[in-house]
């Protein structure tokens, strides 16, 4: 099920490193290539003779060894593979990877590698649940670092609870459901919209909106780690891409019509972004000068990309989300939404300033089809991505192709 796959499996130190050989043993009875780096105290536990002799590769430990450079640079290293896995993934070297430290081979890999990364924790039970620890997984989640475990059990120490890492065959499921393999979305193509549209009017100058694009990047995540080919056509945001996602950048509504347009076939489309409604009609090639009169705007209106992708015929993507930013009547405003666009499912959530919804990192939203509203409890905006693409993959998996 992975052969050909490349695997950079990082053996960080802790009493779990004995889980990684039959780790190492796993993938390559599933083809995988599997290639290892050895951090200082992983070796304590483990040895470098018997992860070669499994991985049937040479074992890298020293960053800076002149003939691994030679042979291997760091930063080959880091990207030659298809996918990075940390197991263990220790509370010292995760809280590296948050902080962007490179004091060894394993953080610098971790900080040099352009590929996806897997993490299966393994510590002490009140190291795992310290504030510091999940505040730095959180940091983690947010650029994409996918993680298996801790699961919970008998610790070394004596002590039961949260920590454990995760069994070897659980650590190659995930491995296999990042590569498609039986995953919800697996073979299904996604669209998302995220961010905001900026419509230019001078060189200098746009309207805009405050939407931070951190809905849409999760939810084109979210879609990724089921499995699905995910295009990303994303307004100007600070946000980094997500993993495994194609990413399409643009600036203004019409360009993201179009970027929409090209990425059909699909068949979910969901509809995050905050495009702006309109636009200046005439949009000044020159730096407008202040001159103590007040320019004067004319509008037009932008395009209706969700209208129009729903209109597409037989073009439009099976199942279409739209999203409803309201201040107001929210449920009563979406539906009207739903109705007039002609899209499958709203997702709605009240963006007054007091809810701190744009910009912030959590979410209060009501999922809307023409037969029901459901009430979602607040969550994090990364927990409503996961919601939404676990509903999604459970309504392809129907067989529906509307709601």
């Amino acid at each position: 099920m992975l052969n050909g796959k490349r695997i950079l499996l990082i053996i960080a130190g802790g009493i779990a490193a004995y889980k990684a050989l039959e780790l190492i043993r796993r993938l390559r009875e599933r083809g995988a290539a599997v290639r290892c780096v050895l951090t200082g105290g992983g070796a304590r536990f483990v040895t470098p003779l018997s992860v070669a002799s499994l991985s049937g590769d040479k074992v890298y430990t020293d960053l800076f060894s002149l003939t691994d450079e030679a042979e291997m640079g760091h930063i080959e290293l880091s990207r030659a593979a298809d996918l990075v896995v940390v197991a263990p993934a220790t509370a010292d070297l995760l809280a590296r990877m948050a902080h962007g430290r490179a004091d060894d081979l394993a953080a610098t890999a971790l900080l040099a590698t352009d590929k996806s990364v897997l993490v299966a924790p393994a510590m002490n039970l009140r190291m795992w649940l310290n504030p510091a620890t999940q505040a730095n997984m959180a940091t983690l989640a947010a650029r994409g670092v996918l993680t298996v475990g801790p699961n919970e059990g008998d610790m070394a120490c004596g002590e039961y609870g949260p920590g454990r890492m995760a069994e070897a065959d659980e650590i190659v499921s995930a491995v296999e459901n990042f590569f498609g393999a039986g995953a919800p979305l697996s073979g299904r193509r996604a669209l998302v919209t995220s961010g905001p549209t900026h419509e230019a009017i001078d060189p200098v100058r746009y309207l805009a909106n405050r939407s931070s694009g951190k809905q849409g990047h999760a939810i084109a995540l979210a879609c990724a780690r089921l499995g699905a080919e995910v295009t990303l056509v994303s307004g100007p945001t600070a946000l980094a891409d997500p993993a495994g996602v194609s990413v399409v950048r643009i600036e203004s509504a019409e360009e993201m019509l179009a970027a929409c347009m090209a990425a059909l076939p699909v068949d979910v489309a969901v509809c995050a972004a905050a495009v702006s409604d309109w636009r200046p009609a005439s949009p000044r090639e020159q730096k407008i000068k202040k001159d103590g009169a007040a320019p004067e705007l004319a509008l037009a209106e932008n395009p209706d990309i969700l209208a129009d992708l729903c209109a597409a015929g037989n073009r439009r993507p099976g199942l279409v989300v739209g999203f409803a930013a309201e201040t107001e009547s929210v449920v009563d405003n979406a539906r009207a939404k739903l109705a007039r666009k002609g899209c499958d499912w709203i997702v709605a959530n009240d963006v007054s300033p007091a809810t701190g919804a744009i910009g912030g990192d959590d979410n209060t939203v009501h999922l809307i089809t023409a037969e029901s509203v459901e009430d979602w409890p607040t969550m994090s905006k990364g927990a409503v991505a996961e919601r939404l693409a676990a509903r999604i993959a459970e309504h392809l998996k129907a067989g529906k192709n509307r709601a």
